[in-house]
């Protein structure tokens, strides 16, 4: 098993190149299933994730192709719609499949999903999105199964669902009839699917909003589309945090600002000097760290994926500062370990109080999940000493080459085996 050894503190200066998003990555490769065709994606990242994400559409019937960051997947001779536990254990974005398998074939047998190991994910948001639809949904030994022809339907979240809101896209893509989605999701990644399926002939309203009307098609001839993926914009954030945590100096190319806003107005509070130039963020932080509480929110509010690097971030502020994630309850099991490298830490079931000190200091910590290990990775950069982070396989599934590109910033960053 492999581990990062990261010397510090250093200052992070250099340019980077932010990947392709993998939130938006994975339900688009699934996406594809909905329609036979060849679909060539580009600025697909390089990541675990993906890779698992590969195995499993090749499980259903796809055939892939490979060259750098670019894909072809040709769904034309799809006959299996199924999803095992092996695959779909490892991977929570594997339940993806669901929707667009329904659509295609009236049924799919996808088991129940897994991923990273903390905070209650309900699935009840899709399977009850489904059966609006028209579908029959059961649960047999771990799996659950969908059938049926679907109908229109006027589906109304109880609170905006990233996951259930792109299975119920995929799901009416087949439709001629429309579909209104209410509380839906605005984040970035659902638009980029629903501009995928746009491309592909479906006819999609209110794209960006929290309200979507949805009329699907029927393809009379196969589909043959190119498709770039957008930039992740939790890579960027995470290098933002990165940068002002060791007072450096970076600029970010291939990234999406846009999609930052909150981000990039809460690293201004901290002290840090941004400016922005088409495609490319630059940022200064020569201050001392300002303590800036916030709460997460689904978009455009703070994302939930940036609130570890943001404790970490504070660790090192010059005062007192409070974090809530409204997302998900208990997504602190970095806590224990920022604490190990001497954090002051209070938690108060969702909530994170965080008082500022002065130094780190170098110590064995321990992954836990993807943007955990984002944290504690910018936590062993400004730390005095050798850090060393274990089961780094779960940075592996979000961030590509991470070590590679902290390199080229001038980090002291190896990779290991344990």
């Amino acid at each position: 098993m492999d581990k990062f050894v990261i010397n510090g503190p250093v200052r992070l200066n250099g340019e980077v190149d932010i990947s392709g998003s993998k939130n938006a990555a994975l339900p688009i490769m699934c996406a594809c299933l909905a329609f036979p065709g060849k679909y060539t994606l580009s600025n697909i990242p390089d990541l675990r994730d993906t890779k698992t994400m590969l195995k499993l559409l090749e499980i259903i019937g796809c055939k892939i192709s490979y060259l750098d960051n670019s894909i072809i997947i040709d769904t034309t001779k799809c006959n299996n719609p199924e999803a095992p536990y092996d695959l779909v254990k490892t991977m929570r974005a594997s339940f993806y499949v669901l929707g667009p398998l329904l659509s295609r074939f009236e049924y799919a047998k996808v088991s129940l999903p897994g991923g990273c190991a903390w905070g209650p994910r309900p699935i009840n948001f899709h399977l009850e999105a489904f059966k609006k639809l028209g579908a029959k949904v059961t649960l047999d030994s771990g799996y659950i199964l969908t059938e049926g022809k679907l109908k229109s339907a006027k589906i109304k979240f109880p609170i905006p669902s990233v996951g259930a809101t792109g299975n119920v896209i995929m799901a009416c893509v087949n439709l001629e009839q429309e579909v209104i989605i209410e509380n839906a999701s605005m984040e970035p990644e659902i638009v980029d699917l629903c501009n995928f399926y746009i491309k592909c002939g479906v006819i999609i309203n209110g794209v960006g909003t929290n309200k979507l009307s949805i009329k699907g098609i029927k393809i009379k001839e196969e589909i043959n589309i190119d498709y770039s993926i957008i930039p992740d914009r939790i890579e960027a954030g995470t290098f933002l945090i990165a940068a002002t945590a060791t007072k450096g100096s970076i600029k970010i190319n291939k990234c999406n600002y846009k999609h930052l806003d909150v981000v990039i107005d809460k690293l201004k509070e901290v002290g840090a000097s941004i400016f922005f130039d088409n495609d490319s963020v630059s940022i200064k932080m020569k201050k001392e760290i300002n303590s800036v509480s916030l709460e997460t929110d689904v978009y455009p509010g703070f994302p939930t994926d940036l609130q570890a690097q943001w404790i970490a971030l504070m660790s090192l502020s010059n005062n007192t500062s409070s974090i809530k994630d409204t997302i998900y309850m208990d997504r602190f099991t970095h806590v224990p370990e920022l604490v190990r490298l001497g954090a002051k830490i209070d938690m108060h079931q969702n909530n994170a109080n965080v008082v500022g000190v002065k130094k780190l200091f170098a110590a064995k910590v321990m992954s836990t999940d993807i943007r955990a290990s984002a944290s504690l990775i910018i936590a062993a950069l400004a730390s005095y000493g050798e850090t060393h982070l274990s089961r780094i396989y779960h940075i592996d599934r979000g961030y590509e080459k991470i070590e590679n590109k902290l390199l080229s910033l001038g980090a002291i960053i190896k990779r290991v085996n344990e």
